[in-house]
């Protein structure tokens, strides 16, 4: 692989069927391109995590991945709310999902500490009433 992969994903918001689907195509195409499973399973948690706050929280977003043979680089954007406090917003079991999303089994307060937790570097920027952009990096060497 010479040049950087792009791959491009829509995220529907409130469409938790669909949830998912981006890191489940971005785990198969890494695995076609034979990267090692634990690289696989850091980005495809992260990503996963990430889809879930979009539909959760931001009524959907676009998730974008870069693949190059030294780093994965995934952004996930969305025009939601933004968030109101990011050290809060970090903290595990801390979530501000509705009661009827919770009692689908989503909302744990798992998904930022989870994104950080399972790639090398994440940056959030935030407004509030502009939405939400996340910067995630896995090293792959």
């Amino acid at each position: 692989m010479d040049e950087a992969l792009r791959f491009r994903y829509d995220v529907d918001g409130e469409n938790f069927t669909s949830a998912g689907n981006a890191s489940v195509e971005v785990k198969r195409k890494l695995r076609q391109l034979g990267f090692p499973p634990e690289i696989i399973k850091r980005v495809s948690i992260a990503m996963y995590e990430g889809e879930i706050n979009m539909v959760i929280h931001a009524d959907g977003g676009v998730a974008e991945v870069v693949v190059t043979p030294e780093v994965i680089t995934i952004i996930l954007a969305d025009k939601g709310p933004g968030i109101a406090d990011v050290s809060l917003a970090m903290r595990e079991g801390y979530s501000t999902a509705a009661d009827h999303i919770r009692s689908l089994g989503f909302g744990a307060g798992m998904g930022l500490p989870n994104m950080k937790r399972y790639t090398d570097t994440m940056e959030i920027d935030t407004e509030l009433g502009v939405g939400t952009t996340i910067t995630m990096t896995v090293k792959v060497t």
